[in-house]
């Protein structure tokens, strides 16, 4: 047993919703850092973070924020990422390790590699976890409780860095998954980034009825539309910043489910019942695998 912290000076950069929740975890447990600091351009986020005394200390310049730290963790939209180590490359830490938090990887890659000075250690994740609100109030430490964290250190990285990072995430609760970054990004695209751009579809279909029958929507929804509602509520900036990065990904998984959709169509349009039956008996087996997975 040791009384060491796992690392010096952790910076999380980003104050949401994840990034919050993340600071929540450190300041429970303090055998992860020996101090926490937080970092977001807005003043006002800063402020409510100092108020909410989940950070050690609390920075809006960001160069000031990594200066010393061994850990640095990116939350902010992953549009922003490439500004953002470019001005705090040059500030990084000799042996230190940079993170980050986006849903997508290979952008996150092609963005943030070309800032990381030589000596640090670019180690990519994603945690697995979130909720349709955002902004500093709306973290808790349990966020992260029995959910996959993916890392996806490029070729050549320091294992020795990737394993610290994740016996991090691990006691934040979360289950650790390794993986390189282009298969990652197909996952995702089909468990999560097509799924939202079908919700927000859904929705936005609803918002052009007219009043009349939109009302009624609005009135009667059923807990289908309502899921549908609370996916599309999800934070507009990141999820605009998701689907330019990981376009390929996204676009291809589009063309699959149309193809599937259309398959759909023509069962319905045919009365074809068996195919509707066999299609809704091994979806329903899906859901039951999640839910045997502790994911639902």
């Amino acid at each position: 047993m040791t009384d060491t912290p796992l690392y010096n000076r952790v910076c999380v950069i980003g104050l949401g919703l994840i990034g919050s929740s993340l600071l929540r975890c450190l300041m429970a447990d303090r055998s992860l850092a020996a101090e926490v600091v937080a970092c977001d351009r807005s003043d006002t986020v800063c402020a409510r973070v100092a108020e909410l005394g989940i950070a050690d200390r609390v920075e809006s310049d960001a160069t000031l924020a990594v200066a010393g730290a061994d850990l640095v963790i990116l939350c902010t939209p992953v549009g922003a990422y490439a500004d953002v180590a470019a001005l705090i490359g040059p500030h990084l830490a000799p042996g230190s390790t940079l993170s980050d938090v986006g849903s997508v990887k290979q952008a996150v890659v092609r963005d943030v590699s070309p800032h990381v000075p030589d000596g640090v250690h670019f180690v990519p994740g994603h945690p697995l976890a979130g909720t349709e609100h955002s902004g500093p109030d709306a973290g808790f430490k349990e966020l992260f409780r029995g959910r996959w964290l993916i890392l996806t250190p490029p070729p050549g990285t320091d294992a020795d860095a990737v394993d610290r990072l994740g016996r991090l995430w691990a006691a934040c609760g979360s289950q650790i998954e390794v993986m390189d970054a282009s298969h990652h990004d197909q996952v995702l695209a089909i468990t999560s980034h097509l799924p939202h751009l079908i919700a927000y579809t859904i929705v936005g279909t609803a918002t052009d009825l007219e009043e009349t029958t939109k009302s009624e929507v609005i009135r009667f929804s059923a807990t289908g539309f309502r899921d549908f509602t609370r996916i599309a509520a999800s934070d507009p900036v990141m999820w605009r910043d998701i689907f330019l990065n990981n376009r390929e990904a996204v676009l291809e998984m589009i063309q699959r489910f149309t193809e599937d959709l259309t398959a759909l169509q023509r069962a319905i349009r045919w009365g074809e019942g068996d195919k509707l039956f066999d299609l809704f008996t091994r979806t329903r087996a899906i859901r039951r695998s999640i839910i045997d997975a502790k994911q639902a």
